[in-house]
């Protein structure tokens, strides 16, 4: 895997110079022309997929605005969140009209707002909801926040936060690894943070599921470094996802026009932003001088030009057989152009390196925010517009 990457780095440094000269300056905006996005079909869609495999493409609901994530509840129900600060439920793939009672108040500005969702893995002992979201503080500064709450009658009771940080809130997500403990990635902010290990800006940091530190943690002991940090050196962390096989958290993370990689966590990592990229600026130019680096973890999976990452999660069913074990990641534009969102699906070896890679959906057009596997062993994406919506992947037959 690191030959391959040291081997295209190679190849791009070569180029480094004479693709400078037709580069735009460095503070020049980028383009905002795109494709025009047709509306959902009424009915199902049957795709036939490179493995041999035909699928169908059902809409589950329709008109959430700008959902976020979905966590699925035991006998069916699904939770979504809407980053405008709302958690709805869905029960026999119908929205219920009204909202989710007890959710906490987000303040929205930008892509922050209501984030993540999951549920414990004990949660039909303990009932627990957990949440990610970009909490109002005073002087109109805000904080990324981790709730927990108790699911009850169809609500949240019993809300509290069980983890707050002192920088501002943004892109965030959550999962619960093979050892039950709370992995939750944090947005850079300001650049110089991802290199700060007293910083919880563009980090993943493991907790306990009540929000204190594991004393394993790899930083915990250390003098000016956060014991929350589990790994540093990411930009904008925008998916999590746990490898089962190996017990392995894997980062999806969005990098500027290029850039985008998928991460396999080791304890105490670096993963390089900003001073190593596969990706370019938005203007045009190299984010960094070099590709890799010594002490750098080298990326599994990435994208040169960005497909703006969102979400993702490795199949481990049997309804779509073809596809197990394959990962799962969610698109919003390709190339910087609007109208062009889609879904990737990578298949791996046995020594997880990139084997093929399929793009799936691209005729629709739309911004998938989301993928996550249901325990009815089907695929389900989100949808990311004023009028979003929740998809299901089926077989055909």
């Amino acid at each position: 895997m690191k030959s391959t990457v040291r081997m295209l780095a190679t190849l791009a440094i070569a180029s480094f110079a004479m693709a400078s000269l037709a580069q735009q300056d460095a503070d020049s905006p980028p383009r905002q022309r795109g494709m025009q996005v047709p509306p959902l079909p009424e009915q199902p869609l049957v795709y036939s997929t490179a493995e041999g495999m035909d699928i169908r493409l059902v809409v589950v609901a329709r008109g959430l605005e700008y959902p976020w994530s979905i966590a699925f509840l035991p006998g069916g129900d699904k939770l979504v969140v809407e980053r405008a600060g709302r958690l709805r439920l869905i029960r026999n793939d119908r929205l219920l009209p009204e909202p989710v009672p007890g959710t906490p108040v987000a303040r929205v500005q930008g892509s922050a707002g209501l984030g993540d969702v999951v549920v414990h893995p004990r949660f039909e002992q303990n009932a627990y909801v957990y949440l990610t979201y970009n909490k109002p503080l005073a002087d109109d500064d805000t904080a990324l926040a981790v709730a927990r709450g108790v699911w009850r009658n169809d609500a949240l009771t019993d809300v509290t936060d069980i983890f707050v940080t002192e920088e501002a809130g943004g892109i965030s997500r959550l999962i619960f690894g093979a050892d039950d403990k709370l992995y939750v990635s944090t947005f850079v902010g300001q650049a110089e943070n991802a290199q700060n290990p007293n910083s919880l800006g563009g980090k993943v940091l493991r907790l306990n599921d009540d929000g204190t530190v594991p004393s394993d943690n790899p930083f915990v002991g250390r003098p000016d470094h956060k014991p929350e940090v589990y790994t540093m050196g990411h930009r904008t962390p925008s998916g999590l996802a746990l490898h089962q096989p190996t017990g392995t958290v894997f980062e999806l993370e969005m990098g500027p026009n290029g850039g985008d990689e998928v991460n396999a966590l080791v304890p105490g990592g670096n993963y390089g932003w900003p001073i190593v990229s596969l990706g370019r600026s938005y203007a045009g130019p190299w984010q960094s001088e070099k590709f890799n680096s010594d002490g750098i973890e080298d990326p599994v999976v990435f994208w040169m030009p960005s497909i703006s990452t969102s979400g993702m999660d490795f199949y481990t069913g049997e309804e779509l057989a073809a596809w197990t074990g394959d990962l799962f990641i969610g698109g919003m534009r390709y190339g910087e152009i609007s109208g062009t969102g889609q879904l990737h699906r990578v298949s791996f070896n046995d020594d997880m390196q990139e084997m093929r890679r399929e793009i799936l959906f691209a005729d629709l057009r739309h911004r998938i925010r989301d993928v996550r596997e249901g325990p009815d062993g089907l695929l389900y994406l989100l949808t990311d517009s004023d009028e979003g919506a929740v998809l299901r992947i089926e077989p055909a037959n």
